[in-house]
């Protein structure tokens, strides 16, 4: 009776604590999460004190090495006549410091030349050698990245700080290595006398399509800081956008991958040892529990293969999904007719499709050149189709409200705001309520998929691990059946 009744113990045990209560594993879990994220949170504001002292650093920096004439911004330098090499610098800072890195120039003269006229005592300018290989990683601005720093330009620019020296500024106060080469790249193009525009589009993918077009309009109507405001508060909420959807996913990631822990340990340390007691008793195995062992056994035995399997899935799905244009619609569109997950697909597009146009408009971007912007920033190639038939019909003198007339993943709502900002000439005003909009509607709809996502989670590890646990009792009504 030992034998039978230890089972039943451990089931009621594994029920109460996983199944009837699974929110009592993940709330320790989930708290961890949230006392890391606080301590990290009182980081934060640490952090910001030592970025605001760089800062302060950084700026008398500049202004004592303009005082003491060793920023020569007039010094005349070598235009892109020649090709550019890659060399590597050894240099010595103001504070003494030694600084390692790279750069590419037509000659090692004009490297030096360029590196004295930042401030830094030259130690040594060589040619990278064909083994010398650089790992560029970090040099991306992020949302959260172009937010502050172009608020930052735009600060110093108001105060009265040269172009060139509010970008030396950004240079020295960044913490990241890859975004302070990109910020010195375009120092040495600003100072062979580019347009900040170009000299951000000089840096490829480093600068988004969208800012680098910004600017470049700006540029020509001479209002660059307050399209740099702009722009950072279309940044900054681009990144609150964002983190609202990693909030909402992380309780539900969490709670699944639990599940799977769970579900997993019960069929490689449990379910073994049941079905060894099974065999002893000569018991009579039904279909649930034979499937439930050659699940069991098959994890155990080819463990290895999983792994390797999943790791093969995952990697080709998400190389097939970047660089197979086919591959990522087909997948978009799947992703796009589930149910709630469409909704919050389509709201986010439209968010960013119309806060974006309303930008282009308000600077003064024609309409026609706005839509090959947008086209170009989409990672969704539904809406790059739309927009490119968009394009089209502009050039055929069709209005831009009939273009989008009838188009399934653009509501009828934003197409009735098309229509009456067409109809008023406030299209860009328009825009921005819609972007508003949509912006309010994906934060509620976020929130209830979470609400949602939860209790959905908790059914499936409640229905798998009721399977498995199904499957390891009834085999012992006919063990006790036998011993009566």
């Amino acid at each position: 009776m030992e034998i039978i009744a230890m089972p039943f113990i451990f089931i009621y045990h594994v029920v109460h604590y996983i199944l009837l209560s699974p929110k009592r594993i993940l709330n320790y879990a989930y708290s961890g999460i949230l006392a890391v994220v606080d301590k990290l949170s009182r980081g934060k504001v640490t952090k910001r004190r030592e970025e605001k002292a760089k800062e302060d650093s950084a700026i008398l920096e500049v202004e004592a090495m303009m005082n003491e004439s060793k920023i020569n911004s007039k010094e005349k330098l070598v235009i892109d006549k020649e090709p550019l090499i890659s060399f590597r610098y050894k240099v010595k800072g103001s504070s003494g410091k030694i600084i390692n890195g790279t750069f590419e120039g037509p000659s090692a003269d004009e490297v030096r030349l360029f590196l004295q006229n930042e401030g830094y005592e030259v130690i040594e300018v060589v040619p990278r050698k064909f083994y010398d290989i650089d790992i560029n990683i970090g040099g991306k601005f992020t949302a959260a990245d172009l937010s502050f720093s172009l608020t930052q330009l735009s600060t110093y620019l108001k105060a009265g700080i040269a172009l060139i020296d509010s970008v030396r500024i950004l240079e020295k106060q960044s913490e990241k290595a890859e975004q302070r080469k990109v910020y010195q790249k375009v120092v040495y193009e600003l100072l062979k006398g580019q347009d900040l525009s170009a000299a951000m589009e000089k840096q490829g993918d480093k600068f988004p399509t969208l800012l680098v077009n910004m600017i470049k309009t700006a540029e020509l109507t001479g209002d660059l800081t307050s399209v740099l405001d702009d722009m950072a508060d279309y940044y900054t909420s681009k990144e609150e956008t964002r983190k609202a959807m990693v909030s909402a996913m992380t309780y539900p990631v969490i709670v699944l991958c639990i599940a799977i822990g769970v579900i997993i340990f019960i069929l490689i340390s449990i379910v073994p040892q049941f079905v060894q007691m099974y065999e002893d008793n000569d018991a009579e195995i039904p279909a649930i529990t034979t499937f439930v062992m050659n699940a069991s056994d098959f994890i155990v035995n080819y463990y290895a293969f999983i792994i390797v399997g999943v790791v093969v899935f995952v990697g080709l799905f998400v190389y097939l999904y970047k660089k197979n244009k086919t591959f990522r619609k087909n997948v978009q569109l799947v992703l796009m007719h589930i149910p709630v997950f469409s909704q919050i697909i389509i709201y986010n597009e439209v968010y960013n499709f119309t806060k974006t146009f309303a930008s282009l408009l308000n600077h003064g971007v024609f309409i026609t050149d706005s839509m090959e912007v947008l086209s170009k920033i989409t990672n969704n190639e539904i809406y790059k189709e739309i927009i490119a038939r968009t394009i089209i019909n502009l050039n055929k003198g069709v209005n831009i409200s009939e273009s989008f007339k009838g188009q399934w993943a653009f509501p009828v709502a934003a197409y009735e705001m098309i229509v009456t900002g067409e109809k008023t000439g406030q299209l860009g005003l328009m825009m921005e309520k819609v972007a508003n909009y949509y912006q309010v509607l994906h934060k509620t709809l976020v929130k209830q998929m979470q609400s949602f996502i939860e209790p959905l989670m908790i059914a499936f590890l409640a229905l798998i691990v009721g399977t498995i646990l199904l499957s390891i009792v009834v085999p012992m009504f006919d063990i006790y059946g036998k011993i009566q």
